[in-house]
């Protein structure tokens, strides 16, 4: 089981929104999915050196491979990002959940920081249950056996896209 994840990165600097998603390996099949529900078309996208990006340019991406495998450059130097939401989503994991985290409840757990996370810096934070109740009446219901038994829908709850990985 993989995660995938996209982070769009604000000029000059900083992080702006991000999407997470549960994905069953990390093959082109798995992967360009998610970039494609995730990113809009155009964008640059800055990826690791795996094969599976390839036809990103051919789907209308401005494709930037970073090779780590040899670089002189540390992958967390190179593609920051990635690394700080990947070390946040693993604190806030183990510091929300005490190291009781369910497989099967992970989507869920990927929605609810990709929620947190792209709210954190929210003018009107008094509007956030507002939201959350505002979302609650749009969304089809979703019991139990939905939560538990679905792969590679988490950060699909929020609309919009990022800009790059």
């Amino acid at each position: 089981m993989f995660v995938a994840l996209a982070v769009e990165i604000l000029e000059p600097r900083g992080f702006g929104r991000i999407r997470l998603r549960r994905i069953p390996d990390d093959s082109e099949s798995s992967l360009i999915p998610f970039v494609q529900d995730s990113i809009q078309p155009g964008a640059r996208v800055r990826t690791d050196g795996s094969a599976a990006y390839r036809s990103l340019s051919k789907l209308g991406y401005a494709h930037e491979r970073k090779v780590h495998l040899g670089s002189s450059v540390a992958a967390h130097t190179s593609m920051p990002g990635v690394h700080r939401v990947a070390a946040l989503l693993k604190r806030w994991l183990l510091g929300t959940h005490h190291g009781s985290v369910q497989p099967e409840h992970l989507d869920a757990y990927l929605d609810e920081f990709v929620f947190r996370f792209n709210r954190r810096s929210s003018h009107s934070r008094g509007l956030l249950f507002y939201r959350v109740l505002q979302q609650a009446v749009v969304t089809e219901p979703v019991t139990y056996q939905d939560v538990v038994q679905k792969i590679g829908r988490a950060g699909t709850s929020e609309p919009g896209h990022a800009s790059s990985t």
